[in-house]
């Protein structure tokens, strides 16, 4: 279910990416101002997953890779 909502989160952040590329005219910049801003977040949420979750690295970078690429692709 985390892992759901934190895809989901994704789609909102390139959504307010895409209306903010919409607005100024730019939307090739809005694509690249989501790429690391989403890349950022999925790796915040892997960390918390394995320093607070206790997961490790290994389990949890199969849903760090999936979490990235949905929104991203």
């Amino acid at each position: 279910m985390h892992t759901i909502m934190v895809v989901l989160g994704g789609f909102l952040l390139l959504v307010i990416c895409l209306l903010a590329g919409r607005l100024t005219k730019n939307m090739a910049i809005a694509a690249l101002i989501f790429i690391p801003i989403w890349l950022g977040a999925a790796a915040i949420n892997m960390w918390i997953g394995v320093s607070r979750a206790g997961y490790s690295v290994a389990e949890e970078l199969p849903v760090f890779l999936v979490v990235f690429a949905i929104p991203a692709v």
